[in-house]
């Protein structure tokens, strides 16, 4: 098969097909970079005595719905309960 008889669609193809692949990597770049920043705001809060073992729970508790933590809070305290802790 030669070129010529190549439909024009698949250079749009490709085209839309390499934006789209540039974005993502523009995206993993600027995920990199905010990775990097958030490694500073706990290294930060570490310099001031903060525990960012904690620090991290606190963060991912805050995105989880306030019935799902008490839930598996009271599950927590009785299994504690069962093993006398």
């Amino acid at each position: 098969m030669d070129d010529t008889s190549t439909p024009s669609s698949y250079r749009v193809t490709a085209d839309e097909l390499r934006q789209f692949i540039e974005r993502f990597e523009r995206l993993e770049a600027e995920k990199k970079d905010i990775a990097e920043q958030q490694k500073e705001v706990m290294a930060e809060a570490k310099a001031r005595g903060y525990d960012t073992k904690v620090l991290r729970k606190v963060v991912a508790l805050r995105k989880r719905d306030a019935d799902d933590i008490a839930e598996e809070e009271a599950m927590l305290e009785m299994y504690k309960e069962a093993l006398g802790m």
